[in-house]
């Protein structure tokens, strides 16, 4: 059985060989799993769809949203009158920044009187990550603190959470399509980590290309590079499977040709289509098989200083990328994700043909010129210099270093950072 290729890629650039014979080269398919994913619509328009799916679970909501910008929108009004028109009376909580334990927890206690029979999270990554905790916990009633991955008692999470409508505003986390809601305290003790469950997965993720339109140009860079960032380490994981894999795949290929258009007119339609479903098939990629060190120094970052997610992954991606390629091909020059980055270099560069080491280099040189072409600032604009690395570095390692393709050593970490000052 042959397959071709139906774009002006070669063979060579996509996830396996495109001109295949099965009986030549069979291809192993390793054992994987995948865990729970929301019922997922998306598609232009689909904002008019939530009213009666949020009827099916009753008549009261919560409805979590960012501080003002959807206020000012259409989405509101179609939102609004459409809870009215379907019988729906709802409590509005806004969100005006990353989620704070604190802010989850006083949420719990002033909404647990409420008779919320649904919670709607309309609004970017931080706003979906918060009203994925409380509702998580709106039943429980408990402190978010008792089940946050490395900090407190790390207990288990029993349920049962109160059911979950995501609707992302922006192009970025992925988090409707993940079970995790990531909560930070920032400061020189601070800490970003993920309350995480399969029973927080969203019930609907309702996906709307269409509500990127309002998005400043700014927002749309370091949220696109983050969906990127998270697509490029799934694929390279040391978790990858060959069904995230096609995932990812098609997700930088959706980003590849929808990131640069969308930042230059967010009133392309069709860029919008595409970096809205980029952003969330790397959420379904990261959940199920984790990242890599950009995400690693991404949390203390985002902890310590007033350094956005997208931001700082953007503005790390580059160099990250550069370093494991080099680690790999120091310390294990067979290793399969290195042929994985020629791959994703072929693929970003729309070269098809070059070797290993020239699509190396063309990955790392495409990622350094978009970061650049995107404006992203250095670590160094938010209040990072090298005195700040070794303390940066010894809290990089948690659960996403750990799917790095290699285990970078503190000084290839630290180089990271230093490159990006």
């Amino acid at each position: 059985m042959h397959i071709y290729c139906a774009d002006n890629a070669s063979a060579n650039s996509l996830p396996f060989n495109v001109v295949v014979d099965w009986k030549r080269s069979p291809v192993h398919i390793s054992d994987f799993s995948i865990s729970r994913l929301p019922r997922i619509e998306f598609g232009q328009g689909v904002l008019a769809r939530l009213p009666p799916i949020a009827r099916t679970y009753g008549t009261h909501a919560l409805l979590v949203t960012g501080a003002s910008a959807l206020k000012n929108s259409p989405a509101w009004a179609i939102v609004t009158q459409g809870l009215k028109a379907e019988g729906i009376s709802w409590v509005h909580l806004t969100v005006p920044g990353e989620p704070s334990p604190q802010m989850v927890d006083e949420a719990v206690r002033a909404l647990r009187p409420e008779p919320v029979d649904v919670v709607i999270g309309l609004g970017g990554g931080s706003t979906l990550d918060a009203a994925k905790a409380i509702a998580g916990l709106l039943k429980p009633g408990n402190s978010v603190m008792d089940h946050l991955e490395g900090v407190g008692p790390e207990l288990a999470y029993i349920g049962p959470a109160t059911p979950f409508i995501a609707l992302p505003t922006t192009a970025g986390t992925g988090s409707e399509a993940t079970r995790n809601a990531v909560l930070s305290v920032r400061g020189p003790n601070g800490f970003k980590k993920s309350f995480r469950d399969e029973k927080l997965v969203a019930e609907h993720a309702l996906v709307d290309p269409d509500l990127l339109a309002t998005c400043p140009p700014a927002v749309i860079a370091a949220n696109s590079m983050d969906a990127l960032t998270q697509l490029l380490e799934s694929f390279v994981s040391s978790r990858a499977a060959p069904l995230t894999d096609s995932l990812a795949w098609g997700g930088m290929k959706a980003a590849r040709d929808g990131l640069p258009a969308l930042y230059a007119d967010a009133d392309d339609a069709e860029a919008r289509n595409r970096m809205a479903y980029a952003a969330l098939v790397s959420g379904i990629t990261l959940a199920q098989v984790g990242l890599g060190s950009v995400h690693g120094l991404a949390a203390p970052l985002g902890a310590c200083f007033p350094i956005p997610h997208g931001v700082a992954c953007g503005t790390l991606v580059a160099t990250a990328t550069r370093i494991n390629i080099d680690a790999l091909q120091a310390r294990d020059a067979n290793h399969p994700a290195l042929e994985k980055y020629a791959q994703i270099g072929r693929l970003l560069s729309r070269q098809g043909k070059l070797s290993q080491a020239a699509a190396h280099a063309a990955l790392v040189d495409t990622l350094d010129t978009w970061t650049h072409a995107l404006q992203l600032p250095s670590l160094a604009h938010y209040g990072v210099t090298h005195a700040d690395i070794p303390r940066i570095v010894a809290n990089s390692r948690g659960s996403s270093m750990k799917t790095n393709p290699i285990a970078l050593d503190d000084s290839e970490i630290a180089a990271i950072l230093a490159a990006r000052l």
